[in-house]
């Protein structure tokens, strides 16, 4: 058995594409983030005020995943630290990742070198720790809250008015957020006071054009990948796919880093288009997965509903699919939602590309939906019983 350990080692070892793997990677942030000049100059002019030790105005971010405004923030607030780092401080918080008004706060206090325990405090008590800690730092700070729509959505805004609140009970220090959002509609959604509160300026990342996604991956490859590790015609391909899916960057860098993973795998020197087809296939697969696990629970229960309604049909009702659902949840002894919630979830699907709702006119009977799956059995049951583990010991 060791000598496929060393057949496959020695194969990855020699290591014919990489230069550095880790430059193709998101977070990576590079020395100049092409096509985004105009966006780098807005920040830097609301951030100016940092250069006199004031506070500046705060920033919301909008644009679709992948259209840099992450790096570009990242890429203004690092270089503007190199000039004024007496003036101000600045801390990232992906609220995804720390998705509780604790968490958010817990992961501030601790980049100023504040312990918190997991648990066990108030959030009340957490902003006065924060307040006591800021007064001791003095300088400006700048909060970045990236992806903030999908904490608010949560757990609600109070805490982006705490924030902005807080600077009445500062003396020197002073805070200033950047939240960064998908959702251009997110500062319309939010309690009045809220947006009064926050006074911010606006800035929209719009998405990379086929072109444009070409000079950022030639700019990595360059720095990523091996002389004569790639050709043209596969940059063009990433950037084409990548372009169609909204202009993400994010997206054709994936493409480009996982096709030469394959290439590597497969031992060759260089990569070819078929290694990103591949790499689609492969990229695909994992965010259908990331999809069904992360789904809520009623959701991936209607799925399970819809997969044994499948076994015997070739579509289900939506009044199929109701039924099929009620009798799991009864099964499993949960409380079951409304039809009309089922009805949302079966758009929900549809939207994300699980299911396919075909409505279809059924004479006098009305209207009604097919629904059919749209990705294969194996992944669904893979994720959702690998994700869930009431799921699973019924599903066993």
């Amino acid at each position: 058995m060791s000598d496929i350990i060393d057949e496959v080692l020695s194969t990855l070892g020699r290591g014919k594409i990489f230069r550095a793997r880790e430059l193709l990677l998101p977070d990576y942030v590079p020395e100049t983030l092409p096509h985004r000049e105009n966006q780098i100059r807005k920040i830097v002019e609301i951030l100016a005020p940092l250069a006199r030790s004031e506070k500046p105005s705060n920033i919301f971010i909008y644009g679709l995943t992948g259209t840099g405004k992450t790096a570009v923030t990242k890429f203004v607030l690092k270089n503007l630290y190199k000039r004024f780092s007496s003036n101000f401080i600045y801390i990232y918080v992906n609220t995804r990742q720390s998705d509780t008004p604790y968490r958010i706060l817990a992961d501030i206090l601790e980049s100023l070198n504040s312990k918190v325990p997991f648990t066990g405090l108030s959030t009340a008590e957490l902003f006065r720790r924060l307040i006591r800690k800021l007064n001791e730092v003095n300088p400006i700070v700048i909060i970045v809250l990236d992806e903030i729509d999908a904490m608010v959505k949560k757990h609600g805004d109070d805490i982006l008015y705490r924030f902005t609140r807080a600077n009445n009970e500062l003396n020197k220090s002073k805070i200033s957020l950047i939240g960064i959002t998908n959702d251009v509609k997110f500062v319309e959604t939010l309690d009045p006071r809220v947006k009064s509160s926050l006074g911010e300026e606006e800035i929209v990342f719009p998405p990379y054009n086929a072109e444009e996604l070409e000079d950022i991956l030639k700019q990595r490859a360059k720095l990523a990948l091996n002389e004569n590790a790639i050709k043209d015609d596969v940059i063009k391909l990433c950037a084409a796919l990548a372009a169609r899916d909204h202009g993400d960057a994010r997206r054709a860098l994936d493409l480009l880093r996982v096709a030469g993973e394959i290439a590597e795998r497969e031992g060759k020197d260089q990569i070819t288009t078929s290694d990103v087809e591949k790499a689609r296939v492969e990229i695909e697969r994992d965010r259908v997965y990331e999809i069904l696990s992360t789904l809520p629970f009623h959701s991936k229960l209607v799925l399970i509903a819809i997969l044994k309604g499948l076994r015997d049909k070739s579509t289900l009702t939506t009044g199929e699919v109701y039924e099929a659902y009620l009798k799991l949840a009864n099964k499993m002894g949960v409380e079951s939602v409304t039809q009309r919630r089922v009805s949302d979830i079966l758009n929900e699907l549809d939207m994300v590309g699980i299911i396919t709702a075909k409505v279809v006119n059924r004479g006098r009977y009305g209207k009604t939906k097919e629904i059919s799956l749209a990705v294969s059995e194996d992944i669904i049951l893979k994720a959702i019983v690998e994700s869930d583990e009431r799921i699973a010991s019924m599903w066993n």
